[in-house]
């Protein structure tokens, strides 16, 4: 029997590319799994009107780990026209099954390590390393959201917000879409201290926590206030603060300023992918979901349709997720490995796919790769 039993979900477009990418290189490595295959995706959405069955969330619950690949989503109209003839007009709504995951298993942590590997030609800036940790679960992902706005929530917002809703007065309900921004103290609490355990950890000297606390008051306004608190347990780690829109600015200007940042769901998802292009692009960005009982490891890249079938696009994503789950599983010399096949590859220039300048196929990038391990 294999050491790991490992969820297998490639999903949509290059999500299957990329994960076939990954198994060469775990292959490589020697890693005693067995792939246990989940179902989840759009064609599941035109077929079943459920892009994530129960039989994929119950396969989550007995295995150690699960790898993801990537899924299409779109919008309500255009997902209801897709369905199939016997499906659709019956009151199907499309969900993301990624988000719905992260909220049914609560897999409240995101982390998203963005690490600038010496040699890649699409780097800002070698040797920046910056690891975003996103609140997974809450925020305007919950997916709590009303159009039209119903009668009884337009009065209380009436009674108790009377001069902000009297700009729209003239407005018809149908006219008016909302989307509830929900943040919890435990929520918060979590998050952040998840990010000064990992500076602890690994040594890194600050943490910033990224929000807009002078405009979104109440929101905003608790993560922050439960951020200075959680900072007092960790008196060597000091607890900075800044604003979505001016982070990404020094983002820009100044990254190597910057390790450990910390946001809320929304701006977790922004500041992750300015990250991301800091130190090459989504090709290069990998990602965590994790909970108490299970985790869920992937690239933050979509689906790409236009390059379905190609064999083309970057797998360096997919792999250093893969990589992910291996420290979450404890083999950590397999991982640094791992790592370190990615960053010769990399650093010798030889082997690239098109968003680097070259002309290597998927395969041929996780062959090089699983290489040099």
């Amino acid at each position: 029997m294999a050491k790991y039993q490992i969820g297998w979900m490639p999903g949509d477009g290059v999500g299957v590319d990329v994960m076939d990418a990954a198994r060469i290189v775990l292959d490589k490595l020697g890693f005693d799994a067995e792939y246990v295959p989940g179902d989840i995706g759009w064609e599941l959405w035109r077929t079943e009107a459920n892009p994530l069955p129960d039989r994929t969330l119950e396969m989550l619950q007995g295995v150690d780990a699960a790898l993801f690949g990537a899924i299409t989503s779109k919008p309500k109209e255009e997902a209801e026209q897709e369905l199939i003839d016997e499906l659709r007009g019956k009151g199907h709504v499309y969900r993301s099954p990624i988000v719905r995951l992260r909220q049914e298993f609560n897999l409240k942590t995101n982390l998203r390590p963005c690490k600038g590997y010496p040699g890649n030609p699409l780097n800002f800036r070698d040797g920046l390393d910056l690891v975003v940790f996103r609140q997974n679960t809450e925020g305007l992902y919950m997916g709590i959201e009303y159009h039209p706005l119903p009668q009884d929530l337009r009065d209380r917002f009436s009674e108790s917000h009377s001069a902000q809703m009297s700009r729209i007065a003239d407005t018809a309900n149908d006219d008016i879409a909302v989307s509830c921004r929900i943040f919890t103290r435990a929520g918060c609490q979590n998050i952040v201290r998840d990010a000064f355990e990992y500076a602890q950890k690994f040594g890194y000297k600050s943490v910033t926590v990224v929000e807009k606390p002078n405009v979104i008051r109440e929101t905003s306004g608790l993560m922050v206030r439960e951020a200075r608190k959680v900072a007092r347990d960790y008196p060597g780690i000091e607890l900075w603060e800044t604003n979505i829109d001016a982070m990404c600015m020094w983002l820009v200007k100044n990254p190597q300023d910057y390790g450990v940042l910390v946001a809320s769901n929304m701006f977790g998802d922004i500041v992750s992918d300015l990250c991301a292009q800091l130190v090459g692009g989504l090709g290069f960005a990998c990602s965590g979901n994790i909970g108490d009982d299970v985790a869920i490891f992937e690239p933050s890249h979509g689906s790409a349709p236009k390059y379905v079938g190609m064999n083309k696009v970057n797998p360096i994503a997919m792999i250093l997720s893969a990589k992910m789950m291996l420290d979450y599983l404890g083999e950590k010399d397999m991982a640094e490995r791992l790592e370190a096949a990615v960053a010769a590859v990399i650093a010798a220039g030889q082997v690239r796919t098109y968003d680097m300048g070259g002309s290597a196929t998927t395969t041929e990038m996780a062959e090089a790769i699983a290489a040099k391990c």
